[in-house]
């Protein structure tokens, strides 16, 4: 098995400092070098999605001591170090300058803070055209306690989710997310426990490969909610590699930007050993909007449903007649299945596919299935089998 040491020596050769701006996206390697240079050189709208975690700017005096005067092993690094508040917007807002020309026209991007930073990079990322989707608040089940006792425990950090721009349609896969938390939508509150145990990432002598190494099921959520199977992740402030090796791991390619050889080498040789799923297990729940759209009609033209066909509600208490257009008719009134199904309701809207029902040998089947029909006859998405409620 490859050191630490050698294993940066192997980084640095396969992916040396750029100078010049690539018309080629490198996959699946770290880049050594200093963040904003480095992304630089990466083609324009080349990337689905940035997570960040930068310098927090911690602002440290000294040494924070325990109760009983022992040091906590917190950041002492001089990448977190800056001059003054001017030096760190300029730093933020040009790498973040840099994520926004990277990204596609529908890319996005998450940025993790605490409170010394991401109020800062929030303002930055607007000022910039950025479209924040959500803050979201990372509670911690196991916080560091606040040893001085002068202040409240800090046990949440906060991450920003940001389209490119307003206008970026961003992916968001709401039924995955839905589906894992028990058919509940998800919310912006997030319990997880910091990295810890066989997790957490050490050197030879036992000490923290790194001080801030994020929790793999953090990043596990990130990217499963807001990417797709192939998609390109990179990530400007690589660390250890914990966005790399989620990544490689779900069936996304990943990109790393790390300045400091030692944090690339160990990035490597946990990402080496990560296998990634494949088949079913890489499978989300999709969402019907992100499905090829199919109007009504169409299944009229098909043959699927013939004009003159009757539609009921799920009830039976509304019978409509199809006509040829692919409109309903009901005791005078007509429109498309979404109107007519608000109009005899007294609503103001209605999902006509869910709501009206065509029978077929005693059972009620509802309009639903005959779009997944005709999607299969035009080649469109998926051929699964189309069966009645029951079947």
């Amino acid at each position: 098995m490859s050191t630490p040491k050698r294993a940066a020596k192997s980084a640095t050769k396969r992916a040396p400092k750029r100078k010049s701006r690539s018309t080629t996206l490198p996959r699946n390697e770290i880049l050594l070098g200093d963040c904003i240079e480095q992304l630089k050189a990466l083609p324009d709208e080349s990337i689905d999605l940035v997570f960040a975690d930068p310098p927090y700017n911690l602002q440290l005096e000294g040494d924070l001591l325990r109760p009983n005067n022992t040091r906590v092993d917190g950041v002492h690094q001089d990448w977190d170090k800056f001059k003054d508040f001017a030096s760190y917007d300029a730093f933020s807002r040009a790498w973040l300058g840099q994520c926004q020309r990277i990204l596609k026209p529908k890319g996005a991007l998450w940025v993790i803070g605490s409170y010394h930073n991401i109020f800062r990079i929030g303002a930055a990322l607007q000022d910039l055209g950025f479209w924040i989707h959500n803050d979201i608040i990372w509670r911690k089940t196991n916080p560091m306690p606040n040893f001085r006792g002068r202040r409240f425990t800090n046990a949440h950090e906060t991450l920003i989710w940001a389209g490119r721009d307003q206008a970026a349609r961003v992916t968001y896969n709401y039924d995955a997310m839905k589906a894992g938390n028990d058919d509940l939508q998800m919310r912006s509150d997030w319990l997880f426990p910091i990295c810890s145990g066989s997790e957490r990432l050490r050197d030879h002598e036992g000490r923290k490969a790194h001080p801030t190494q994020k929790p793999e099921a953090l990043l596990h959520r990130i990217i499963l909610a807001t990417t797709n199977s192939g998609d390109v992740i990179l990530d400007p402030f690589f660390g250890t590699g914990t966005t790399g090796a989620v990544a490689k791991r779900l069936g996304r390619n990943w990109i790393g930007v790390e300045r400091d050889p030692e944090y690339a080498a160990h990035a490597e040789l946990r990402i080496e050993k990560i296998k990634p799923l494949t088949g079913d297990a890489l499978d989300v729940s999709r969402s019907k909007r992100a499905e090829p759209r199919v109007p009504f009609g169409t299944i009229i033209e098909l043959g699927i449903l013939e004009a003159g066909s009757r539609l009921v509600d799920e009830k039976r208490r509304f019978k409509a007649e199809v006509r040829a257009d692919g409109s309903l008719a009901f005791e005078g009134l007509q429109g498309s299945i979404h109107r007519l199904g608000a109009e005899v309701q007294g609503k103001s809207a209605c999902n006509g596919w869910t709501f009206w029902h065509v029978e077929a040998e005693g059972k009620l089947k509802s309009i639903d299935l005959l779009r997944q029909q005709a999607r299969q006859e035009l080649g469109l998405g998926d051929a699964r089998p189309v069966t009645f409620a029951g079947e």
